[in-house]
């Protein structure tokens, strides 16, 4: 009488779609959480029934920790933890795998970063023309412009290639340089970019924000600009479609995995 029972509740947990868990950094611009938290609302209007939580590696509740503490209790999920960080780095590589591996009667799968991908510089592009930005410059305007690209900073290398890399896609759909510069950690600096491209002759240069909500380094990478700056991405429609692609990839990779 027991093995028919136990089949199906193990049919009935293949059945149900694993939780995605954006992961957020966390910040104390309160402005930070707001944000967010509307984007994961834009999630779930997106794909009505997928259980949708949100984890914090610090700063702001929930930790991350105890969002996967909370899934562990119940003990019949799977999850997919979505990084909402640009670029590969110190919390992609340790801290959320770290976080992963702790729970101990839930399986985790930890998705990409959501850079680079053209959908972020689609968002990265949109928030530009939101500050004024035209698509249609002259080519004396275009051979005077440039773009920093303002990303946070982190000490691996792999974030600096991957940074590189969406100031490279951002660039080919502009047609003017991007070059990537950081608000910490990391080099160059956004003045610093700033005072090389003007040496160059451009002197129309863009700063293009590239963070997913407000706080202290988008706030202050935008201070910086001597012309116009982007706003965060924040809840710009690709970014919703981003986390969600990046789940639906973790899964695929997982169900080859599993197949092979």
């Amino acid at each position: 009488m027991s093995q028919p029972r136990l089949v199906q509740l193990d049919a009935r947990r293949r059945a149900c779609r694993p939780t995605l868990v954006v992961v957020a950094h966390g910040s104390r611009d309160p402005r930070a959480l707001s944000t967010v938290r509307a984007l994961l609302d834009d999630v779930r209007a997106r794909r009505p029934g997928l259980p949708v939580r949100l984890g914090h590696i610090e700063l702001n509740e929930p930790l991350l920790t105890d969002t996967l503490a909370e899934l562990d209790a119940r003990g019949t999920e799977d999850a997919v933890l979505v990084p909402l960080l640009l670029a590969r780095g110190h919390h992609v590589k340790r801290d959320i795998p770290e976080a992963a591996a702790a729970a101990v009667r839930v399986r985790t799968r930890v998705a990409a970063p959501l850079g680079p991908h053209p959908l972020l510089v689609d968002a990265l592009l949109a928030r530009l023309v939101e500050a004024g930005w035209r698509t249609d410059m002259t080519p004396r305007e275009r051979a005077a412009s440039a773009v920093v690209l303002a990303a946070a900073g982190s000490r691996d290398p792999d974030s600096a290639v991957d940074t590189r890399r969406t100031a490279q896609l951002l660039a080919e759909r502009l047609g003017v340089p991007v070059v990537p510069a950081y608000a910490s950690t990391a080099a160059p600096t956004v003045p610093t970019a700033l005072r090389a491209l003007a040496a160059r002759g451009r002197d129309r240069v863009a700063v293009a924000s590239c963070f997913t909500a407000p706080g202290r380094f988008a706030t202050e990478c935008a201070q910086a600009a001597p012309w116009i700056a982007s706003a965060p991405l924040g809840t710009h429609p690709a970014m919703a479609g981003l986390l969600l692609h990046r789940y639906d990839r973790a899964l695929a990779a997982g169900a080859e995995s599993s197949a092979a």
